[in-house]
């Protein structure tokens, strides 16, 4: 009986032959899923990464405003109401900061007049500011923020998107806006 081949050895090896992979309508419906999952997925993913570079930009602008505010509480505590170099008590041990007569930061190279104030002295603010951030700033491209001075104010525009979002600090008074455009 070694050569002879029994029709139950046929059927099963017809058997096998069928069940070798899937057939065209499987894979079309299979296709046709994924390309269905694809079109609801791939928006959703997009606004999610726009929404998480909106909040970016927001929780930058809130650390920056946490920032303005503690220079010019530790100018208060001070109890010096005039403009000051090198603010003592801020920034330990270098104490690089310099502020207006009103208390608002000014810089980091002996400028304490707000109307002074350049997009390098903006930019040497927001390293000193932002100290514990891993967000860098920059007057030429190439940072996470492109520092710029426009109008006497402090301008820093988030460069990951080209959405044009911002912060914006004016020396005068101390207000930090972020700005996010749709």
């Amino acid at each position: 009986m070694c050569g002879l081949i029994t029709l139950l050895d046929v059927k099963e090896v017809v058997a096998m032959k069928q069940n070798n992979g899937f057939t065209l309508i499987e894979l079309v419906v299979v296709i046709a899923i994924l390309a269905i999952l694809s079109a609801i997925a791939l928006p959703k993913f997009a606004e999610i990464s726009e929404s998480a570079h909106s909040s970016s930009v927001e929780a930058a602008g809130g650390a920056y405003i946490s920032a303005i505010s503690l220079v010019r509480s530790q100018w208060l505590a001070n109890g010096v109401h005039s403009a000051v170099t090198n603010l003592p008590g801020y920034g330990e041990p270098n104490n690089v900061l310099d502020v207006s007569t009103d208390g608002w930061p000014t810089g980091v190279n002996g400028n304490t007049n707000p109307s002074g104030m350049t997009s390098a002295e903006c930019n040497a603010l927001w390293g000193e500011l932002m100290t514990t951030s891993s967000l860098a700033a920059s007057t030429v491209a190439g940072e996470d923020y492109l520092t710029t001075l426009v109008g006497g104010d402090c301008r820093y525009t988030y460069q990951a998107t080209a959405d044009g979002h911002r912060i914006e600090y004016d020396p005068n008074t101390g207000d930090v806006h972020t700005e996010l455009s749709p």
